[in-house]
């Protein structure tokens, strides 16, 4: 049995995958299961993960079409089974995945858009149910697909290596953090395509909640973020007139997860490094706007959602187009008007 999963959409997607690919390794211990990846993170967490035979990377949007579709059929006829990680509602993945031609090939029949994003393509449908998470999605997704039963639902899988621990380790060292001042990780970013900068709260409120959880609590703030929210940062770390504000910088995700691990709290938007502090089993405050909460919560770990739960929430679903908002009041309402001391008191109830 030869099974491929196309993970090509971001970090935490992938990670959501992971409970279902450990279910099918359970059933299926022989499996050969290769990953098809189309972004570094997803790569560099999946090449951790002994589940994996082999995981492939391969820039679909940087190679353009013409050599994408030498890529793939040299793929084709290798697989038994395929299937397109949740969510991945878009017409490309759909058909990448014809193109690949597995006999069996399983994807979400999506609410909105699956004709045009053709979802019919697959051969193996699951009904997209907004009342589940995306893990629940993905394991019903397997479970179809390879007709096995099950009622368990593992955690996240994100394994630290030697040197991620260690990194942790002589940096919390390094700062002083070694005493018994709680330790809180922010992470003020997410991905930012298709306007879904507008699902981030505040650099001004980030830098205000840590400014309040310092002076109430004592608490050592670290500040996550990828390279290329390295602005983000800083315009937060000046915010704060403290020693207890501190950037952090790793070199991957595994020594940034390793970091989280030593956490105290994890305050984040709703981005991947909030599934990696679901994956470490950390206490997760989510800081969330227009997504469905029930998509996305941590998986697996203690949580507690902050959200106004406005009355046009969520407006956020799995699409190809563009975030919007059609509210005529204030533009992305859900975020803007979440106020600090609703995470504040989050984050205390945690201490």
């Amino acid at each position: 049995m030869k099974i491929l999963v196309l993970a090509l959409s971001g970090i935490g997607d992938a990670l959501m995958f992971t409970p279902a690919l450990e279910l099918t390794k359970q059933h299926f211990p022989q499996a050969e299961i290769d990953a098809l990846v189309m972004f570094k993170g997803v790569e560099d967490i999946y090449k951790r993960i002994p589940r994996f035979n082999k995981v492939m990377y391969f820039d679909f949007m940087k190679e353009g079409a013409f050599n994408s579709l030498k890529y793939v059929l040299k793929l084709r006829g290798k697989y038994d089974y395929s299937v397109n990680a949740y969510p991945s509602n878009r017409k490309e993945y759909n058909i990448i995945q014809f193109l690949i031609g597995a006999a069996e090939r399983a994807g979400i029949e999506y609410l909105r858009g699956n004709k045009a994003n053709f979802g019919f393509l697959n051969t193996v449908h699951l009904k997209e149910n907004d009342m589940l998470h995306n893990v629940d999605e993905n394991i019903l997704l397997m479970k179809k697909m390879l007709k096995f039963t099950s009622d368990e639902k593992p955690g996240l899988i994100f394994p630290l290596t030697t040197n991620d621990i260690n990194t942790a380790d002589t940096y919390l060292q390094e700062m002083g953090l070694t005493g018994t001042a709680p330790i809180i990780g922010f992470h003020p970013g997410c991905a930012t395509l298709k306007n879904h900068i507008n699902r981030r709260w505040e650099p001004g409120k980030f830098a205000s909640l840590a400014s309040k959880l310092i002076a109430q609590t004592g608490a050592k703030i670290l500040l996550f973020g990828g390279p290329e929210e390295e602005e983000l940062k800083q315009l937060i770390h000046s915010g704060v007139n403290s020693a207890n504000c501190l950037l952090t910088k790793q070199r991957n995700l595994g020594e940034s997860a390793a970091l989280i691990a030593k956490c105290d709290v994890f305050v984040t938007n709703d981005s991947s490094l909030m599934h990696a502090a679901s994956a470490m089993k950390r206490k997760v405050v989510a800081i969330i706007g227009p997504t469905n909460t029930t998509y996305i919560h941590p998986w697996k770990t203690d949580y507690k959602i902050v959200s106004l739960h406005l009355e046009c929430s969520p407006c956020f679903f799995y699409s190809p187009k563009p975030l919007l908002c059609k509210r005529e009041d204030v533009r992305f309402k859900c975020i803007k008007e979440l106020d600090v001391d609703m995470v504040f008191n989050a984050v205390q109830e945690f201490l």
